[in-house]
């Protein structure tokens, strides 16, 4: 009966440490990813992806209030442009419309919530306007 009694804890105890386990998920554990590191000068549509980085999967319904797009690689941090979301059909991608109007290198800086987790999900992704 001890033995059952033991067996019983042990089981107990590793269901409770994976979901601890699970309630411990970080925001840190979610980037956004550029699905292309390069577009053309001008009118573009940037495509990020957010996933969980210890199991791979895109993130889907996370809110981004936070949204920013400039030249602060070059050196030209005051350089913005504008930034609309578009609909996406794909799961965790985000879209947005936006207008490069100088070849170079652009900050993309996001912030985002995602949904049961706590913290803010913060990248800056660098991307390449090409003329």
């Amino acid at each position: 009966m001890q033995r059952h009694s033991l067996r019983a804890l042990a089981v107990g105890f590793a269901l409770f440490m994976g979901m601890a386990g699970s309630a411990l998920a970080d925001s840190k554990d979610y980037e956004f990813q550029l699905l292309d590191k390069e577009v053309k000068q001008g009118a573009a549509v940037i495509s990020v992806k957010l996933v969980h980085k210890p199991s791979g999967r895109a993130v889907g319904d996370a809110v981004i209030f936070a949204k920013r797009i400039d030249m602060g690689p070059d050196g030209m941090e005051e350089m913005t442009a504008p930034l609309d979301p578009e609909d996406s059909t794909a799961p965790g991608v985000y879209r947005f419309k936006t207008y490069l109007g100088m070849a170079g290198d652009w900050a993309l800086s996001l912030g985002a919530k995602v949904q049961g987790e706590t913290g803010t999900v913060e990248n800056k992704l660098i991307i390449k306007a090409l003329q």
